[in-house]
């Protein structure tokens, strides 16, 4: 069985940030130590405040430019959280320029606050863009794996189809049906015959395809309504009102036989309590419908038929389908599929 895998977080490494940090501290500092006039006391906080700022900035564009990109949807470079980011990056700069001018306060605070602030927008439009393209790396890298676990789901649907299409349940029981009406002489026994091939062709062309139109989904309904009708005789009723409007939008293949077949096999179907199974539309909705009279043994199942069609719409579409359950009534909600 497919399992999807977790969503992996955006993260940058620790170790990354903590070294570049550290070396901007040196690479700013190797001035004044070349200096012959060098302060250790001026070196160490010039140190103190450029690693102390870049980290800083690390962390300030790690949380916030995901955080606006979801927020926004925007992808773009050059965008208000850039120019928030500066903001932010010159106030902050000021506050530890400050703190260095008060810990050496023989300093000339104004050409080195200047300097600072210089430093602190270059380094802020560095992290800033690289940071924004990491980001954006890692969007791209899960849009992939959606669409590889999209893919594989759906391959994985189409598998339990095929085996379920394939039934070998529903195929003896068809030639059981056959096999009576042909001893009983009955008239409708080669029309059995044409609708039982017609079905399995129409099983082999169909599972070529991800989605067909509902008009042919309906065709395919109703050969595999008439086999059922065979058995149940006025046991089982399948009403359908959909217009050639609607028939004309799109349905993954063999989702209403699926859906018929798992109400017979956990409904009573007799003459005495009648299955009514009834096909419409609702809004932007298609639905399944079926009065609720549960076996205390359905028919053996291998309990994949809603799951599978759930699969094959998420694939399709970025709605789901809905699952409604009363004491009279079960109703399934197909999101209807206006195009391919």
């Amino acid at each position: 069985m497919f399992k999807p895998k977790k969503h992996v977080p955006f993260r940058v490494s620790k170790r990354l940030i903590w070294i570049s940090s550290i070396s901007l501290g040196i690479l700013t500092s190797i001035p004044k130590i070349a200096d012959h006039h060098f302060d250790p006391a001026e070196g160490i906080a010039d140190f103190a405040v450029t690693s102390g700022f870049a980290l800083l900035i690390w962390y300030y564009n790690i949380y916030t430019i995901p955080a606006y990109a979801k927020k926004t949807g925007r992808k773009n470079v050059i965008s208000p959280q850039l120019f928030k980011g500066l903001g932010v990056g010159l106030i902050l700069m000021f506050l530890l320029s400050s703190i260095q001018y008060y810990i050496l306060s023989h300093l000339n605070f104004g050409p080195k606050m200047l300097m600072y602030e210089v430093r602190g927008i270059l380094i802020n439009l560095t992290f800033y863009m690289f940071i924004h393209i990491l980001y954006q790396t890692y969007i791209n890298q899960q849009v992939v794996r959606e669409l590889e676990r999209s893919m594989a789901a759906n391959l994985e649907a189409q598998y339990e189809l095929l085996k379920q299409q394939v039934n070998p349940h529903f195929l003896f029981n068809s030639l059981n049906t056959l096999k009576y009406m042909v001893e009983s002489h009955d008239g409708q026994s080669a029309e059995f015959i044409i609708k039982l091939a017609a079905f399995y062709r129409f099983t082999l062309d169909s599972l070529k395809l991800n989605i067909l139109s509902l008009r042919e989904e309906l065709a395919i309904m109703d050969s595999y309504v008439y086999l059922l009708k065979a058995r149940f005789e006025d046991g089982l009723l399948v009403t359908q009102n959909l217009d050639a409007h609607v028939q004309e939008t799109f349905i993954p293949p063999f989702t209403l036989q699926l859906l018929i077949e798992n109400c017979i096999k956990h409904n009573i179907v007799s003459l005495e309590k009648p299955l009514h199974i009834r096909i419409y539309r609702e809004e932007e909705y298609l639905i399944v419908e079926n009065n609720l009279q549960e076996r205390k043994i359905p028919e053996p199942s291998i309990g994949l038929g809603i799951k599978n069609i759930s699969q094959r719409y998420l694939h399709l579409s970025d709605k789901e389908i809905e699952i409604l359950k009363t004491d009279d009534t079960f109703t399934i909600k197909l999101p209807i599929l206006h195009t391919i």
